[in-house]
């Protein structure tokens, strides 16, 4: 296997894993695969964090917010893999209830990571949402 496939292979497991965890309502998976590295940033659908603090800060937002994942699909559009650093730009499709209320929506995810003692580790996203 080459690197960029065994990466593939963890977006396609663990990565998955964690954001289905997550709009299940628990940050707890997704906390597990984000760099502990400065610098790392979020630049969300409905905020945005710099720095670990503040990325913490808003799983916990995200994870209070979220409850019933009923539908979640990653659909790759591009991934690259460069010595210890790797991106993916994808499309996500979520149905979920948000604050106690059903939604479905697709954001647009581009998302940078970094191998760190052997593992990757999310330091950047970027997601927005996609309107008709």
């Amino acid at each position: 296997m080459t690197d960029r496939d065994d990466f593939l292979q963890w977006v396609g497991t663990e990565l998955r894993a964690a954001e289905v965890a997550l709009h299940n309502g628990d940050a707890g998976p997704r906390r597990a695969l984000w760099s502990r590295r400065e610098p790392v940033s979020l630049f969300g659908a409905w905020r945005n964090a710099t720095g670990r603090q503040e990325v913490d800060d808003l799983f916990t937002f995200l994870e209070e917010s979220f409850s019933h994942c009923t539908s979640y699909a990653f659909e790759l559009l591009a991934a690259d893999v460069v010595g210890d650093m790797a991106h993916t730009v994808a499309l996500e499709h979520v149905t979920v209830s948000v604050d106690g209320r059903p939604r479905s929506y697709t954001l647009r995810a581009t998302q940078v990571y970094r191998r760190e003692d052997g593992r990757w580790r999310v330091v950047h996203r970027h997601g927005d949402t996609v309107t008709p």
